[in-house]
């Protein structure tokens, strides 16, 4: 059974949303998730800023 990720700190910025999260190891990660229908691109960072930056620049391919 995988572990149950609990998201903190939670940004929305357009279709993106930004949480932060401990992963298997204990370490804080950011994860950036597009929350358009049909997009699908997510992406963990290991800094907030980068995924700040990620998600003011992805243009989605879903219109």
């Amino acid at each position: 059974m995988p572990a149950r990720i609990n998201f903190r700190s939670l940004l929305k910025i357009g279709p993106v949303q930004i949480g932060t999260y401990r992963d298997r190891h204990g370490r804080m990660k950011d994860a950036a998730v597009c929350t358009t229908d049909g997009c699908g691109w997510s992406s963990d960072y290991s800094s907030s800023t980068a995924a700040q930056l990620a998600a003011r620049s992805h243009r989605c391919c879903v219109s």
